[in-house]
């Protein structure tokens, strides 16, 4: 691989792309400075940019290639998709073949009863249709002030004005007027981070327990619709719940009439060594949220999957208010669908969910290993599915001052040892390919191992530790 010089002139295309492309998630005022990695090409679990560097793509570009790059499968059936019917909508009483099929398949393989899918174009939206068709449940019940919906601190759940604000993270608020009303964050089940000196992993569920039954009796839980989660909270820093969570959690919940939305954006498809991340962390959903892994990203598409009184609920109120009031353009894409399907069959017919289950001993083992860098407070992992917290000092937890970008860093030294991993503040995150081998996995950690090392000799080099 030839590395990427850090000060080289821009190219061609990197000059292009700055002066047309507003990047998300990106510190906008360097970009002239550093320039962007334009993404050419890409197989299996290895992409390659236009200067024709090769790097494993460690995230599966947001969480979401599944299976990797490239696949034959798929692109087939996406062509024949195409050719057969690229585009149709679902509005007034339409319907496609790869709607119905994909929708029966969630069906089949959901960890809950579930009546009908609704298709969006992402998981933002699908997450935004969750608050609405709460809303639009407790009025089809005549509880009309029953509304608010109950997320939790460092929970991510999209960027749309009600998504973004049930997404707990100070840098989605911040500058775009949110979160708006309607929206309580709950705690955060963040052991490492939030418990008390000394307390246990079930004496920290039980106080969080504690404080949840406290926040729905002081909202009043006649206020209340739903709480929305993600089994393992992904782009908050990859957390994996407490011993006993969602089990201590869910009883209050239905206690008090309100819904459980499981947001299986980042966790579904075998991410976590089962189906779905609820079936790992035993969480049992009223609805449930699906995008991402749904087609491997090879086309956009999100689901909400609803049991059969909230779509009676639907069925009444079309009734007294005469239609169903909601839907998007791509909703339902054929091609999306069609991709869909093909990414489950091939989930099934590879047996992705026992090669993931393989992995996950090698994955625990080079995660764990990693726990014992200067650099790393913690490591957490669920499946394929981890994240590696870096600190100025293992021993009290102190975290570097974000001005330092010490997460950033790393993942600069990794994309020039040639893998692409993603900083989540001072967290580096993993999610590869379901598809990985155990070499190319080796490989990917010992690419991270490298760049800790590096980081780990500029922090000491520039005193970061004493800033």
């Amino acid at each position: 691989m030839t590395s990427r010089p850090s000060q080289s002139p821009l190219s061609n295309v990197q000059k292009r792309d700055i002066d047309a492309v507003l990047h998300p998630y990106t510190p906008l005022h360097r970009l002239p400075e550093t320039g962007t990695i334009v993404m050419e090409s890409g197989k299996g679990v290895f992409v390659y940019d236009t200067q024709g560097n090769e790097y494993i793509e460690g995230m599966s570009g947001l969480w979401c290639a599944g299976l990797g790059f490239g696949d034959e499968e798929m692109i087939d059936a996406a062509t024949e998709q195409m050719r057969t019917l690229p585009y149709y909508h679902l509005f007034g009483a339409k319907g496609t073949e790869p709607a119905i099929e994909l929708a029966e398949k969630l069906k089949e393989i959901a960890p809950v009863p579930i009546s009908k899918v609704l298709f969006t174009s992402s998981g933002s939206e699908a997450n935004d249709t969750q608050v609405k068709l709460a809303w639009y449940y407790n009025n089809a019940r005549g509880k009309p002030h029953k509304k608010k919906i109950i997320s939790r601190i460092k929970a991510y759940h999209g960027v749309t004005v009600m998504s973004g604000s049930l997404t707990g993270l100070p840098g989605n608020h911040n500058g775009f007027d949110l979160p708006v009303d309607r929206v309580l964050h709950a705690d955060c089940p963040h052991h490492y981070r939030f418990a008390h000196e000394g307390e246990s992993e079930q004496e920290f569920t039980d106080r969080l327990a504690l404080s949840l039954r406290t926040l729905i009796e002081s909202e009043g839980p006649d206020t209340i619709a739903a709480m929305i989660a993600e089994p393992v909270m992904g782009a908050g820093g990859v957390i994996v719940p407490p011993v006993g969570y969602f089990e201590a959690i869910q009883p209050i919940l239905d206690e008090h009439d309100i819904m459980l939305i499981d947001d299986e954006v980042i966790n579904g498809f075998g991410r976590t060594g089962n189906w779905w991340g609820s079936q790992t962390h035993n969480m049992v959903p009223t609805t449930i949220s699906a995008a991402k892994q749904m087609t491997s990203a090879y086309a956009p598409l999100g689901a909400v999957m609803v049991p059969d009184d909230i779509y009676q609920a639907c069925v009444d109120q079309s009734s007294a208010l005469g239609t169903f009031g909601h839907g998007f353009t791509y909703g339902g894409h054929p091609l999306g669908c069609a991709l869909g399907v093909k990414a489950i069959e091939i989930y099934q017919e590879r047996d992705i969910l026992g090669h993931v289950r393989s992995l996950m001993p090698l994955f625990e083992r080079r995660m764990t290993a990693l726990g014992e860098h200067p650099l790393v407070g913690e490591t957490r992992f669920s499946g394929l599915l981890g994240a590696v917290e870096l600190v100025a000092d293992k021993t009290t937890k102190r975290s570097f001052h974000a001005a330092q970008g010490v997460g950033p860093k790393t993942v600069a030294f990794l994309e020039k040892q040639g893998a692409v991993l993603r900083a989540l503040g001072d967290s580096i995150a993993l999610c590869p390919p379901m598809i990985i081998q155990p070499d190319e996995l080796d490989a990917l950690f010992d690419r991270l191992e490298r760049a800790l090392d590096e980081t780990e000799a500029l922090v000491t080099r520039e005193g970061l530790r004493n800033s």
